[in-house]
């Protein structure tokens, strides 16, 4: 059974969908005003993490994730810039796809909705909102009542109107009844864009599209809906407030929320300057290498982000890819001995399996989840010291397959382990000087032996000496 985290009750819940064997999920997608950062690409890749983990559970996923292509920022830009607002939003969401490409999110079946592509319908929800008495107008813009609504505003940030009154960081306007009554339709400023409603011409407030997407696509009542924690307020406290008003029904079942990126100790923010664009820590380190740094915590708690944490990341995910090629090297010498071994590997593999599945289902924790991965690598590579029996080959291969499924299928990470002998460095060379280390070695020549290995890694070759044999990789 699959328990979620739920911030609205800050318990861990079972997860209970509203439709049979389907989930409906929705998570809030980046304004595409500029090129995304690591922070944007933590949410990215965890949200997609969890939609690949359900389907290899057997689950008919939908995955709903907006494009914000009109608010202020996309404004500003388009005025920095010189361009139109839509210019704006084609060039960025341009970027975030050839981005995101690179940390291998799963675009198939992906439903993107854009902000002005559903004017009509937000228009239709603030005039229902207006109509129920949920909303007022005033002088062109319309703002949400919270009076009316005020028995349950602050449920998902689990604090009270007069706290939020006090506590928040919330705009003077004396066009508004109550300083928390938040923006549903704005009137149109000088060279703006804008649309036509029955209050004029004008523009819908930032939370207004994530209610009327998520409503179009999957109903007034659906399963998962995510995002940063900073979204909590107000933005998904307000998305509550006008989709309950408006549509009826309990809107999300379970909301969910990841923790900031760190940057040495401090949270990302634009305003410290002291933020990464995806693109640029790109340019440093693989893709792959960045989703496995986001997937090795969990996904509630900070990251700190750093050369050392990426630099570590790809080491383990190195293990992982030189684990299966030294398995493709056994496997072409198959010994036809008694294998004393297997069966306890074979318990291994099972257990491995077992906590995999158990990591997931206690709420998405892909640390524990890639823990249980490593156990199993580290069994294969004992096992391995003694080579491959006739009777292991099968569980061996196995093995193999196994964590190619659920390193690529699940945790949507690339692996690369086949070997590529380049060609200055052949196999047979290689092999050449190991020999001549191995008798160095018995000869008591450490500095020969010592200076062999320091070349090879040099040259991209690891060693690693065994109990009774020594084996080389090439680093990928």
């Amino acid at each position: 059974m699959i328990k979620i985290y739920n911030t609205l009750t800050q318990k861990l819940e079972d997860f209970k969908t509203v439709e049979p064997n389907k989930v409906k999920m929705y998570v809030c997608g980046p304004t595409v005003y500029n090129y995304i950062h690591i922070g944007n690409a933590r949410p990215a890749v965890f949200y997609d993490t969890v939609r690949r983990y359900l389907e290899y559970k057997g689950y008919e996923v939908t995955y709903v994730q907006n494009f914000t292509d009109i608010d202020d920022k996309m404004i500003n830009r388009a005025n920095e810039e010189g361009i139109e607002v839509k210019e704006v939003a084609k060039k960025y969401i341009t970027a975030y796809f050839e981005d995101t490409a690179k940390i291998n999110l799963k675009e198939e079946g992906m439903i993107r909705p854009k902000a002005t592509e559903n004017i009509k319908e937000m228009i239709k929800l603030v005039k229902d909102l207006e109509e129920k008495g949920y909303a007022y107008a005033s002088e062109g813009d319309v703002y949400f009542d919270i009076e009316k609504y005020k028995e349950n505003y602050g449920e998902l940030s689990h604090q009270k109107i007069d706290e939020l009154v006090s506590g928040a960081r919330i705009e003077v306007n004396d066009k508004k009844k109550n300083p928390l009554d938040f923006t549903l339709w704005k009137a149109a400023k000088e060279g703006e864009p804008f649309w036509g409603s029955p209050w004029g011409k004008g523009r819908p407030g930032w939370h207004l599209e994530c209610s009327v997407m998520s409503y179009k696509f999957l109903g007034k009542d659906f399963d998962i809906h995510g995002g940063g924690q900073d979204l909590i307020f107000p933005h998904h406290e307000n998305e509550i407030a006008q989709s309950k008003c408006g549509y009826g029904g309990n809107f999300a079942r379970y909301w969910m929320h990841n923790g900031y990126i760190n940057i040495k100790g401090e949270k990302m923010s634009k305003s410290k300057n002291n933020f990464f664009l995806l693109r640029e820590v790109l340019e440093k380190y693989e893709g792959r290498i960045l989703r496995f740094f986001i997937l090795s915590s969990h996904y509630r708690k900070p990251i700190d982000f750093s050369d050392e944490e990426l630099k570590m990341a790809e080491q383990g995910l190195r293990r992982i890819e030189n684990t299966l090629i030294r398995i493709d090297e056994e496997l072409e010498n198959i010994k036809d001995i008694q294998d004393e071994n297997i069966v306890e590997l074979e318990k291994t593999y099972e257990n491995s399996i077992a906590k995999f599945e158990l990591s997931m289902d206690e709420d998405f924790n892909t640390a524990k989840a890639i823990g249980a991965i490593f156990e199993l690598v580290k069994s294969i590579n004992i096992y391995l010291d003694n080579g491959i029996t006739k009777e292991g080959k099968e569980t061996i291969i196995n093995i193999k397959n196994y964590i190619k499924k659920v390193m690529i299928d699940v945790l949507g990470i690339d692996i690369k382990y086949e070997k590529k002998i380049d060609s200055n460095l052949t196999k047979d060379l290689i092999e050449f000087l190991l020999e001549i280390r191995i008798d160095a070695k018995k000869e008591k020549n450490w500095e020969l032996a010592d200076k062999i290995r320091e070349k090879l890694n040099n040259l991209g070759v690891e060693i690693k000496d065994g109990k009774d044999k020594t084996t080389w990789n090439l680093k990928n």
